[in-house]
């Protein structure tokens, strides 16, 4: 194992024994990327960033994590930038959200596949791993592998980093997935999960619903005869209670 392997095992498991963790998510591309959108004009930028936004707020829901993003609404933020954001924040956690394409026209090529650099960082492997099979089970889509490349945001971060791809956009069936907020949602899950499962992350516990403000009643019956109320009275005496009866236009 390199010494760049060897840092991020150690950052894992460092992390695993529950010190606050910091991850970033970034949306690929932008809104004004030439070229990244279906042939019948879904931009990849809104699948990734609505994915982003829904993983975000499910991490939130974790104990001592933290998230940021490296994209904006506000403009295409360049490669360099995202890693160089991502390094000096010291984040623990890299994941890139990306839909796929083959070419510009519809074709066959669909699945989904997961990223991780040519240098193969064992940690990286083990995350993208526990992603990949997550989405592959909640999406159904074909599993086309975790696989290795010289990708900017994996080769420029100093963190576990992998690139999820969540189906393509050159794919009719797989394109009206991408535009479903449903399938959005399914494939954050899958990637928290992934993340969560790796890390251990622990949910944060669920707090109690604030005191209600006035009183709470117990009534045991209602009925139009006075001597039927007074039977269940004497009934809920006899077991130790102490009822009222009252009438009540």
């Amino acid at each position: 194992m390199n010494l760049f392997s060897y840092i991020k095992s150690e950052q894992a498991v460092f992390m695993k024994r529950g010190v606050k963790m910091k991850i970033m998510l970034d949306a690929g591309h932008g809104y004004s990327t030439k070229g990244k959108r279906s042939p019948d004009g879904l931009r990849e930028y809104e699948f990734n960033r609505s994915v982003a936004n829904y993983a975000r707020d499910l991490l939130q829901e974790y104990e001592n994590v933290t998230v940021y993003f490296a994209h904006s609404d506000l403009k295409d933020v360049p490669l360099q930038e995202r890693t160089d954001k991502a390094n000096r924040l010291k984040v623990d956690c890299y994941v890139a959200i990306h839909a796929n394409a083959y070419g510009n026209t519809w074709n066959d090529a669909g699945g989904i596949e997961t990223y991780v650099h040519t240098s193969k960082p064992l940690e990286a492997a083990k995350l993208a791993e526990k992603i990949q099979r997550n989405l592959v089970i909640s999406t159904g889509l074909k599993d086309r592998g975790v696989k290795t490349a010289d990708f900017h945001v994996l080769r420029e971060t100093n963190m576990t980093a992998v690139l999820v791809e969540c189906g393509f956009m050159t794919n009719r069936q797989e394109a009206k997935l991408l535009r479903s907020d449903v399938y959005r949602k399914t494939c954050a899950e899958a990637i928290v999960k992934g993340i969560a499962d790796h890390y251990n992350l622990k949910k944060k516990p669920i707090q109690p619903p604030p005191a209600a403000k006035g009183f709470y009643k117990v009534q045991a019956g209602a009925f139009k005869e006075k001597k039927h109320a007074e039977e269940l009275a004497e009934q809920l005496r006899k077991d130790g209670y102490n009822p009222l009866v009252y009438f009540e236009k």
